[in-house]
């Protein structure tokens, strides 16, 4: 027992010592390429490393926050391709999860009534993806950025299996809302400055892989003489309105808890920039989805919300600040506006792909027609290109078994004050993504790694607190 003992000892020297080797050579790598900033950065980071592997939420954290405040941030350095910081985050997310499974004694694996389709999905998915390398050559790009969705997707399997108790749930609920709230911060100040300091400031991410130079500014139609839109440091306005759409509903209900996550007078206005950013971002789309998100809240649930929708829409139609949105809402219900008839002009050319190859699809490298192409401002239009109808109709059963143990668990959940507020504000948020994803297709697309991650965290995490709900019923039975 001694000599064991004494090897486990042997053992954790010998990594410290590894890992400070390992620190002052990276420390002293980036110091000479990259200066004395990137190097403390890159120190941070080992630090960091080390924190996840003693807490995974720590992991979670760490993905939360890059989704949310740099979700296009990478490496300042080439491996065959740059990788960004999302990927070392989610990475390592996973690494802890398999090192914590591996040496449980007690080893398990929860799948929950959701997993099977899922799963599913994934299979199809993978099996397009196989069958589109017929006509179109696999790169590194597709292949890297393939690979980072289906890790978006297992993130599901990830959450149920780490997320089980009503603390963890409540933690990472308030960081995703509190780094949100960060963004949406950046993102007002960002458009209330000076153009040239806006300009100064996003180019200043050039160091971590962004845009720089003054098409960093967003307008309505990339029009300078029209409205400009609040981007924050998500590069594009309707990226923006995608996080704010799923960050305002899963806050408001915590209006209405007797204990709330974070105490209502800060709860207030962190509310208040959500909103106030996603009108800034002009995001047409997203402020329906979480328009019509709140509305199932407030038919479903909380009835008092009414009264709060009304007076937002009463302010929104009557305030002159307001005027120029409601202008191009209008104009985008009548089909009057370049945007609108772009994406009309994506509908129709989406429809022709899909009726060309309707099984599963044309895959993710290329289409296999000049004619045609991948890309619509649709969820469900560019799942369908890319999987075919049989693609199209896995993720819709997977949406449609997550709303119906949604609806069945409601009961259960009601039982306990403190996880209600956030299961429900996790369902509402996915609704907010499906009716956000009739104009945009963030959700499932190659190139936005964060917000498929954002959208499947979300479904994990709203899995996760219906089966504490139910757990917490049988229990108090």
């Amino acid at each position: 027992m001694v000599g064991v003992r004494q090897l486990q000892n042997l053992l954790k020297v010998i990594g410290i010592l590894l890992l400070t080797i390992a620190a002052a050579l990276g420390g002293g790598y980036l110091l000479a390429e990259f200066g004395p900033l990137l190097a403390a950065a890159g120190l941070v980071a080992l630090v960091l490393a080390l924190w996840m592997l003693r807490n995974i939420e720590i992991a979670y954290w760490a993905v939360i926050g890059t989704v949310c405040l740099l979700p296009f941030a990478s490496f300042p350095f080439d491996i065959g391709f740059r990788p960004t910081f999302l990927d070392a985050a989610l990475g390592m997310l996973f690494v802890v999860w398999a090192l914590r499974w591996m040496t449980d004694t007690q080893r398990s694996f929860t799948v929950t009534g959701l997993g099977g389709p899922v799963l599913f999905f994934i299979m199809v998915v993978l099996l397009a993806f196989i069958l589109g390398l017929g006509h179109a050559p696999l790169t590194a790009y597709v292949l890297r950025h393939f690979a980072e969705i289906i890790l978006s997707v297992f993130l599901f399997f990830l959450v149920v299996n780490t997320v089980q108790d009503t603390g963890r749930l409540e933690r990472l609920v308030r960081a995703l809302i509190l780094c949100a709230f960060a963004e949406a911060t950046v993102g007002i100040i960002l458009y209330v400055l000076p153009d040239e300091w806006t300009i100064r400031a996003l180019s200043a991410l050039r160091v971590v892989g962004y845009p720089s130079g003054p098409g960093v500014l967003r307008y309505i139609q990339d029009d300078p003489t029209l409205p400009q839109r609040a981007t924050a440091t998500s590069v594009d306005p309707n990226i923006l309105g995608s996080l704010l759409n799923i960050a305002i509903v899963l806050t408001v209900p915590q209006l209405f808890a007797p204990k709330p996550l974070i105490r209502h007078r800060y709860l207030v206005p962190i509310l208040g920039a959500l909103v106030f950013c996603l009108g800034l971002s002009i995001s047409r789309g997203s402020m329906v989805g979480a328009g019509a998100a709140l509305i199932v809240i407030a038919t479903l649930r909380y009835r008092k919300l009414w009264w709060l929708l009304l007076v937002g829409l009463a302010l929104l139609l009557l305030l002159p600040q307001t005027q120029d949105l409601v202008a191009h809402f209008v104009a985008g219900i009548r089909g009057e506006d370049l945007a609108t008839q772009m994406r009309f002009g994506e509908y129709k050319d989406a429809l022709l792909l899909i009726r060309r190859y309707p099984v599963l699809g044309v895959g993710f490298a290329g289409s296999p027609d000049v004619d045609t192409y991948i890309g619509v401002s649709n969820l469900y239009l560019m799942i369908a290109e890319q999987t075919g109808l049989v693609g199209l109709t896995s993720f819709l059963v997977v949406m449609g078994v997550f709303l119906v143990r949604f609806w069945r668990a409601r009961q259960a959940v009601a039982t306990d004050e403190r996880l209600e507020p956030i299961w429900w504000g996790l369902h509402a948020a996915i609704v907010g993504a499906l009716v956000g994803g009739l104009f945009d297709h963030y959700f499932f697309n190659l190139d936005f790694h964060h917000s498929a991650t954002l959208f499947w965290l979300i479904v994990g995490l709203a899995t996760a607190a219906t089966e504490m709900g139910t757990r917490f019923q049988a229990e108090q039975a």
